[in-house]
């Protein structure tokens, strides 16, 4: 009989060997087995020992994958082993600037904790017992899986899940190819506010900012100077360090608040009553710009009369901002125009108003007529991108069914590439509008990042198939069939990356220590097997990469030596800038779609709930230390912030005689989390914060198993109707000391 060990059992080499011959291993064996092999300097973890070819030093120019931000880095690699991690000074997404994260990519390469080959599970699910499994053998179970799967129910019973990366366009032609209407992404988690409402405004999803010019900015919730995006955050400091004047929206004193030249401590759930007070005053007093609303815009007459009764003292009795604060900033954003931007901001899942917040904020800005002009808002890039060559491919098979998170069918306004993943979710425990059978994950974490975790949980156990492909045991791989274990970005080359009139590349900087592939070849050999090979035409990760660079007159060994492509005589179509992609042609202040789906077509006002006596905002946020719910397991990074804390205002501190670092009990009406207290003047006394990401439940993660807590075990599941954004903030939780 095959012994059986737990996750938390450490394993001898003798252990391993039997286990690679089959034995049934634990999680900690499977996952976090130490390879033979030197240590790495300033780590704990091993690596294998050094080949001929790779001893020396060199340096080599790949982007990082420590966040979706896609910075660009160069490795200096010594005797084979990545000693050090710098940025690279030829790409604009961060101009030769590393954050935290991107500096402790070293630490995710080395970990232990790493999933060195694949694995299928080998107890019951959830039980964290595998079994070590050849490529074959885990490919070939999946793809019998999924076939079985679609023989039987039909494509539209399995799910695909992403996240926002470099083999995103590949995974969504696996699952296209494969037939199923089922995508689901992180987006209804983060940003459906502001990209469908300036999606219904401008037909863009999100117009870039132009901080180096700008006078005059209004941030809304950002919280660029935690919620790091290398380049912007940069811009941002340096906008602040010339004079620039900032005004910051948000409950809680960020560092960005920290900054800023003036921070309003706003009510949650009512800036979109700020910014409907800001149009009041611009429309009232005229301080908009006539020429830009007539050429470009259409429905002005019509916001006009929504915002009539919008005065600064009515928004004052709704966000606790003082009215005469209100009209001050209205006429000093008015004045600095066209160099003056309200920020579109970015995770907007907060109410189901954000919407209508984000609304507001397009239209302001489109009444200064700061589009495309110098400290305003920048039209949509991609249309000034080089670009690559593409895949041949056979016609997709019309996708059968509808879609389980119900767009379009429940939430019409929100695109298809979006999704609502929360009522996905949902949706398998209620098998309506039918049964899902199962999910393929590949880069998103659901168990952590869903609202009501045990709800997620229980779904994952309805269903009859779990795959997963990933670096590490998140608590989604912790609940999965099938773990198919993709090399670390340092180790791998994902999709080229154009960037204006330059392409770059990802590249591995060494060799993979472990038996992992490229997600790349993952899906490649996964659509072989499902007999779809034909709709991922390539036959490596380099032939992949040489068919996009076919346009151009660089080869891919060129590339590789550069780091990145210069396009050659690359013009700009500046004549994009003012066409926009709406019904109308012009900037909607008023939307033809929304007017015509019955919906209202100005922004408007949306009253948000309010916490009943004894309850509090439940805020969650950003820190510059961790990525959403990737990097909690580094150990690096939590030498530098070990653990999520809830923030208490000073006055609810001292009613419950409670000090920083003393544990605190947060209840919700769906979850329970005890979790360390920081108590600080720094935020609302109505309001509770928590850093998002810790709590994990996965033993395989064994820096991070149980640290801190969890907000995806508090958060009740509440969904805009119209943007499908989780609104996050409508959580309620109660405080007392543990």
């Amino acid at each position: 009989m095959a012994k059986i060990f737990t996750w938390n059992q450490l394993f001898s080499r003798r252990q391993f060997i039997k286990g690679a011959a089959g034995t049934v291993l634990g999680a900690s064996a499977g996952l976090g087995l130490l390879a033979p092999g030197k240590t790495f300097a300033g780590s704990s973890s091993s690596i294998p020992a050094d080949s001929a070819e790779s001893r020396g030093i060199k340096k080599v120019t790949t982007i990082c994958e420590q966040c979706v931000w896609r910075c660009g880095v160069i490795a200096r690699v010594e005797n084979g082993v990545v000693k050090k991690l710098e940025g690279n000074p030829d790409h604009p997404n961060n101009v030769g600037k590393l954050c935290p994260r991107g500096n402790a990519g070293i630490e995710t390469l080395y970990s232990p904790d790493r999933i060195k080959f694949p694995l299928i599970r080998a107890g019951a699910r959830g039980s964290g017992l595998w079994r070590r499994a050849s490529w074959d053998e885990a490919l070939t179970y999946t793809a019998g899986q999924m076939k079985k799967i679609k023989d039987k129910y039909g494509a539209k019973a399995m799910m695909f899940n992403s996240t926002d990366n470099l083999s995103q366009p590949l995974f969504e032609i696996l699952l296209k190819a494969y037939g199923t209407p089922n995508y689901g992404t992180q987006r209804s988690l983060c940003f459906n506010a502001m990209t469908t409402g300036f999606y219904y405004t401008y037909g863009v999803p999100q117009p870039g900012t132009d901080y180096k010019n700008c006078k005059y900015m209004i941030f809304a919730g950002r919280n660029l100077a935690e919620g790091i995006s290398n380049n912007e955050t940069q811009e941002m400091i340096e906008m602040i360090a010339r004079g620039t004047k900032v005004v910051v929206l948000d409950p809680r004193f960020s560092k960005t608040a920290s900054k800023a030249t003036e921070w309003l401590p706003v009510r949650p759930g009512t800036d979109s009553a700020f910014f409907l007070a800001i149009l009041n005053v611009i429309i009232q007093e005229k301080l908009y710009n006539q020429d830009f609303i007539t050429t470009y815009t259409q429905g002005f007459d019509d916001l006009v009369q929504e915002v009539k009764e919008y005065t600064p003292e009515w928004a004052e009795k709704k966000c606790e901002i003082p009215g005469a604060t209100i009209e001050r900033i209205a006429r000093e954003f008015a004045a600095a125009a066209p160099a003056a931007i309200a920020h579109p901001n970015w995770r907007t899942s907060n109410f189901k108003n954000s919407f209508q917040t984000e609304r507001a904020i397009a239209v302001l800005n489109a009444l200064i007529g700061n589009w495309a002009k110098p400290g305003g808002l920048i039209p949509d890039q991609e249309i000034n991108t080089a670009k690559l060559g593409v895949l041949s491919h056979p016609p997709f098979p019309p996708a059968q069914g509808m879609r389980l998170d119900g767009v379009p069918w429940q939430y019409p306004l929100v695109p298809l590439s979006y999704g609502v993943i929360q009522t996905m979710r949902d949706n398998i425990l209620t098998g309506k509008p039918y049964e899902a059978k199962g999910w393929l994950i590949s880069r998103q974490n659901p168990i952590l990042s869903i609202p009501e975790r045990q709800k997620t949980i229980n779904a994952f156990m309805k269903l009859d198939f779990v795959a997963v492909i990933d670096i590490q045991a998140s608590d989604t791989a912790y609940y999965a069939d099938v773990i198919l274990p993709e090399s670390s970005y340092l180790e791998r080359y994902d999709g080229l990356v154009p960037i204006g009139d330059k392409i770059f590349i990802r590249q591995p900087v060494i060799e993979p220590l472990y038996d992992t592939k490229s997600s790349l070849m993952i899906y490649k050999e996964l659509a072989d097997k499902l007999g779809l090979g034909d709709f991922l035409p390539y036959k490596d990760e380099r032939d992949l990469l040489a068919k996009q660079l076919k346009p151009y007159p660089i080869s891919l060994d060129e590339l590789e030596k550069a780091g990145h492509y210069v396009v050659p005589n690359f013009q700009k179509d500046y004549s994009k800038d003012f066409e926009f992609q709406t019904s109308s042609g012009k900037i909607e202040l008023s939307s033809s779609i929304m007017a015509q789906m019955g919906k209202k077509a100005v922004p408007t006002w949306d009253e948000p709930p309010r916490p009943s006596q004894g309850h509090y905002y439940l805020l969650t946020g950003k820190t510059a230390q961790h990525s959403q719910m990737f990097t909690q397991n580094n150990r690096w990074l939590l030498e530098v912030f070990s653990e999520n804390r809830a923030w208490l205002h000073t006055s609810v501190a001292a009613k419950l005689g409670v000090k920083t670092d003393d544990k605190v009990i947060l209840e919700s009406d769906v979850g329970k989390v005890t979790i360390k207290a920081q108590v600080t003047e720094g935020i609302r006394p109505d309001c509770i914060f928590m850093v998002g990401g810790f709590g994990h439940v996965s033993k395989g993660l064994r820096s991070a198993y149980k640290l801190g807590a969890s907000d995806s075990a508090l958060h009740k599941t509440v969904t805009d109707p119209l943007s499908g954004g989780s609104a996050l903030s409508e959580t309620f939780v109660t405080v007392s000391k543990a």
